[in-house]
């Protein structure tokens, strides 16, 4: 499971509730990782996958919207990281998650976990320190 902590949170309520929905969508890959009860798990892992694609891409919108407005200086660095997290979830093989489906949410749910915690920490942080 994947918890929220007070760590997280950048003193933007408007970003700090977008986060916490993203710990949200992780959770959802974490519980359907240990349920037993889907012998096929395949659609509902690209259920997970298209909600976390759909709500980035909302997400890092607001985001980067906040950041302009606020003339952020690592505006355009920070896009970046964006935009290679929608292009890393976009590459996903799905005939590979049909293949090995539990092994394919463990590593969506490392990739996500570890990419949010990075990222949270070590770069949104610092849109409320510049």
């Amino acid at each position: 499971m994947v918890k929220w902590k007070s760590d997280y949170e950048i003193g933007v309520s408007l970003i700090d509730e977008q986060h916490k929905k993203l710990f949200e969508i992780a959770n959802s890959a974490y519980e359907l990782l240990r349920n037993d009860f889907y012998v096929d798990k395949y659609d509902k892992i690209i259920e997970i996958l298209s909600e976390l694609k759909d709500y980035t891409v909302f997400h890092f919108k607001s985001e980067e919207e906040y950041m302009l407005s606020i003339g952020y200086k690592r505006f355009f660095s920070h896009k970046v990281e964006h935009e290679n997290f929608i292009n890393e979830i976009n590459s996903i093989n799905l005939a590979e998650i049909d293949e090995n489906q539990d092994e394919s949410v463990k590593d969506l749910l490392g990739f996500v976990v570890d990419w949010i915690d990075k990222h949270i920490l070590d770069q949104d942080k610092l849109i409320i320190v510049q």
